[in-house]
């Protein structure tokens, strides 16, 4: 199915690494120009270089932070610059699950911290979206994809699971807002996802219980486990990316304000 997106051209906030990385890929896999942003310059630069000797594309890695409203205004200009135009914005720019100092119990939460937590992925994604949205009404054409999460719908994690509320309110309130442009939004809630933190992490976890790494994962996605999930195995990064290159794609007019659960059918919840 071709999707529309040849020559459309993309910012991915948090397209480093991860989830943002992968969505940066498949897009540009489908024929987008992308702007990866992050903060580190480095990763970036290879990041950049490994999506377009695989595509073609042109990729361009660009650093700043999005808690830094004038460094974002001057980032999707440059980023608009680059390109030429600018139809399609991912704001992925986040800590997976939040900062450790912003989860437990409420009595040891970090209120600095969570703030922060707020401000990077919340407030980013506005200011991002703000300076972005001109562009986007310009084109006559737009996307905008909020990378959430699926603690959004279970309660626990007071960072992780408070910003991705958030995330989704801001979904449909910007999908009102911005339809009658010829700009759609949507939000995709991710759940466990297999990025390049994830074999350390089970190598770590392994190390302490006296078990491998493949017996961690299979543990955890076992029927019955906290984590398990429909499918019965964690959903790769990429998987999350065909997700996102969907909603940003010519095929997806019909679907704004919406949530998309990418998850592998994580809990027993009926949403309707």
């Amino acid at each position: 199915m071709d999707l529309g997106l040849t020559d459309k051209k993309a910012l991915v906030a948090g397209g480093g690494r991860g989830i943002g990385k992968a969505i940066a890929m498949e897009l540009a896999r489908e024929g987008a120009d992308v702007v990866v942003v992050s903060r580190t310059q480095d990763e970036l630069e290879r990041t950049a270089s490994e999506i377009a000797d695989e595509t073609g594309r042109l990729v361009y890695p660009l650093s700043f932070d999005v808690t830094n409203t004038e460094q974002v205004n001057w980032g999707v200009k440059q980023a608009a610059a680059a390109l030429g135009a600018l139809h399609i914005l991912v704001n992925s720019a986040a800590l997976p699950g939040g900062s450790p100092e912003a989860i437990g119990p409420v009595e040891t939460v970090d209120e600095e911290i969570l703030k922060w937590d707020f401000d990077v992925k919340y407030v980013g994604a506005l200011r991002l979206a703000k300076a972005a949205i001109p562009f986007l009404k310009a084109a006559g054409w737009g996307r905008i994809i909020n990378i959430s999460g699926g603690n959004a719908r279970a309660a626990g994690n007071l960072s992780g699971g408070a910003r991705n509320v958030s995330m989704v309110h801001f979904t449909k309130t910007l999908s009102i807002q911005l339809g009658r442009f010829g700009i759609t939004v949507n939000c995709i809630h991710p759940g466990t996802t297999r990025t390049e933190r994830t074999p350390g992490m089970f190598a770590e976890r392994g190390a302490e219980l006296g078990i491998d790494a493949e017996e961690v994962e299979r543990r955890d996605f076992a029927e019955g486990s906290p984590a398990a999930n429909a499918i019965g195995r964690m959903v790769d990064a990429r998987e999350v990316g065909y997700v996102a290159a969907y909603l940003s794609s010519d095929k997806a007019w019909a679907v704004t304000g919406e949530v998309l659960a990418a998850g592998g059918g994580v809990g027993n919840s009926v949403y309707y």
